[in-house]
């Protein structure tokens, strides 16, 4: 190895264990990586931020914003009444979950799939007392199949697109990816539905009344009248085990203590800290006289009086009223906190929910981890469930705004059929301009301006609908995946794994490059392995001189099946806590599921795209 082809790939080892290592957002440790490349020669200054103009990009941003539309104005929801036959048995009802799942990512962003589809999911289980994770965990992966489908269903396959064209081959059109695509979703999701949802293992039975979503941990103020004040803890917990709850810690004078000793006096005036399932809160409180510490209701209005009149300026200090509704306008939500959420790393203090929404955070579910942070100051993360309460408006505008999921009946989105219809139509229109050869980035493009035009997207909120970390992550990598083949460090990669690892076999060889974009999937963002494996995988077809067309494309599929683990995917994160999953729950359904998927797309790489 020469110089440069030594830093290129210590920049790159060093970018791998950051992915892995999760400590930085990815969008951050890209950027990293792409200024280290330019401090060390071996991307050149003027060419460091060239990928924020590479039309993958520019594609992924487009397909964001008309997937936006087809969610708010209902057309997905019209979709869904008529395709999820919600009255049949598991097995036919997770086959149809899955396959619109599939159906819908290829077309539009695999998150906002999910999102659609997860509180349907949910009330599916609890109607047919499923466990919500055996129905959650086919719906993530049946959307995670799908982005393999087309050339937008999901950004590797835009990425491996643009790593063609830069081989001279030029771009692979819009439905290249179905033959083997469609081919590897369709087994996946009859596998999904035949035996896959089998293997998922059953954490709780969901209830008619709410769903698994994990231990919440919430605070409940002692008051003077309430049964638990003058008594030691261990009668305290004596009472709550009967609900299936305990106590975990005691704030007192806002000094918290963890594990409290069980001869502790409790107090009038003292915060338990409890955890306790969601539907054990009820129970738990009314059991010992405790009042959840954030409930700030209004008192009922008095005979006469109007309960609707402002109230008094909020005790923040902001100089402004804090919005309260009638009681009986108050509801509680549980709503999932999204991959990519404005509200992660962030606290309830830092939100100020009471001045801006009118809401209260009650509690919060993190399955399998406990914060020592008070609730008021916990950092939120996604995966989270919290228990919020306030009006349904103000419930509505706040997940809306800070890209929360409702894990209930949807309320955010009244459909339009009109809308609904020409967002439909355009999505369409810039789908058959790129098939007929229109390039991808001006066709969505297209789309997008026809969509602020017809308002299926309100012009304020185009902006709101891209996920502009991963639009950074792109930008970013794509000059780092060139300095690997610019310096020919992919070359030296591709040789050792040829003669190392595959002994030199063409077939062989394929099959590594497609375990090896798998296995790197699992664990690091799928874009950032697209931009990884595609130098190698070209260089590993030049060194056996055969076509690189089926080494892309197996990159494209190992990109897409990110099975193992929670991290792996956006979606698999999103599912953590309502499903009540731990980490090592994943590999279960997985790990068969991709081993499928290798069995399945080696022949027809073989078939469609030959060597």
């Amino acid at each position: 190895m020469n110089n440069d082809q030594l830093l290129i790939v210590l920049i790159l080892a060093a970018t791998t264990t950051l992915f892995l290592w999760g400590r930085w957002r990815h969008d951050m440790v890209a950027v990293a990586a792409l200024f280290a490349c330019v401090v060390a020669g071996v991307v050149p200054a003027a060419n460091a931020f060239a990928g924020f103009g590479h039309p993958a990009v520019i594609t992924v941003a487009c397909i964001l914003i008309l997937s936006s539309g087809l969610k708010n104005s209902g057309a997905v929801d019209a979709l869904m009444r008529y395709a999820v036959p919600t009255a049949s048995g598991p097995t036919l009802t997770i086959a149809a979950l899955a396959a619109l799942a599939a159906l819908l990512s290829a077309f539009m962003n695999n998150v906002g799939a999910l999102a659609l589809l997860m509180p349907v999911a949910l009330q599916i289980a609890a109607k047919q007392s499923l466990p919500p994770g055996k129905v959650l965990m086919p719906l993530a992966f049946g959307s995670i199949l799908g982005g393999m489908t087309t050339l937008i269903g999901t950004p590797p396959n835009l990425i491996v697109s643009g790593f063609r064209q830069q081989t001279g081959a030029g771009n692979f059109a819009m439905f290249d990816f179905a033959p083997v695509g469609v081919a590897v979703t369709l087994c996946g999701v009859l596998f999904i539905a035949l035996i896959g949802w089998r293997l998922v293992p059953a954490r709780k039975q969901a209830v008619t009344e709410g769903f698994d979503t994990g231990a919440y941990l919430t605070e409940a103020k002692v008051s003077d009248a309430s049964n638990a004040a003058g008594k030691r803890l261990f009668e305290v917990d004596r009472k709550l085990d009967e609900t299936g709850a305990q106590v975990i810690g005691v704030v007192r004078n806002n000094v918290r203590v963890n594990a409290p000793s069980r001869g502790w006096m409790v107090r009038a005036g003292d915060i338990l800290i409890i955890e306790a399932e969601a539907s054990a809160l009820p129970t738990a409180l009314s059991a010992l006289g405790l009042r959840l510490e954030e409930d700030k209701l209004p008192p009922p209005a008095e005979e006469g009086t109007d309960n609707t009149q402002p109230a008094k300026p909020a005790p923040e200090g902001e100089g402004k009223p804090e919005p309260q509704a009638a009681a009986e306008d108050v509801i509680l939500m549980e709503l999932a906190v999204l991959p990519g959420s404005s509200l992660t790393e962030r606290s309830a203090s830092d939100l100020r929910l009471r001045t801006r929404y009118g809401i209260n955070l009650l509690a919060v579910s993190r399955q399998g981890r406990r914060s020592l942070a008070r609730l008021r100051s916990m950092r939120l993360a996604a995966g989270d469930v919290l228990l919020m309460q306030g009006s349904p408006e103000a419930l509505s505008e706040f997940a809306a705004s800070a890209g929360c999921v409702p894990l209930a009946a949807r309320e955010l989105r009244i459909p339009d059929k009109r809308r609904a219809l020409t967002a439909f139509g355009i999505m369409a229109a810039a789908v058959t301009a790129a098939a007929l050869g229109v390039p991808a980035a001006l066709a969505f493009m297209a789309g997008v301006l026809a969509s602020l035009a017809l308002r299926t997207v309100p012009p304020r909120s185009a902006y709101d609908a891209v996920d502009w970390p991963v639009i950074v992550l792109l930008a970013a990598l794509i000059p780092v995946a060139g300095a690997m083949e610019t310096t020919g460090a992919a070359y030296v990669m591709a040789r050792f794994m040829l003669e190392h690892i595959a002994g030199g076999h063409v077939i062989a060889g394929l099959v590594l490059v497609l375990v090896v974009t798998m296995t790197l999937s699992d664990l690091m963002n799928n874009a950032a392995t697209a931009a990884v494996m595609c130098p190698i995988a070209i260089s590993t077809a030049n060194q056996l001189g055969v076509n690189s067309d089926p080494f892309l494309m197996a990159v494209a599929i190992g990109a897409s099946c990110a099975f193992l683990t929670p991290i792996g995917h956006q979606n698999n994160t999103l599912i953590l806590g309502p499903g009540g999953f731990h980490f090592g729950d994943y590999w279960r359904m997985g790990l068969p599921l991709e081993l499928l998927v290798i069995a399945v797309s080696v022949p027809l790489l073989l078939t469609f795209w030959p060597f």
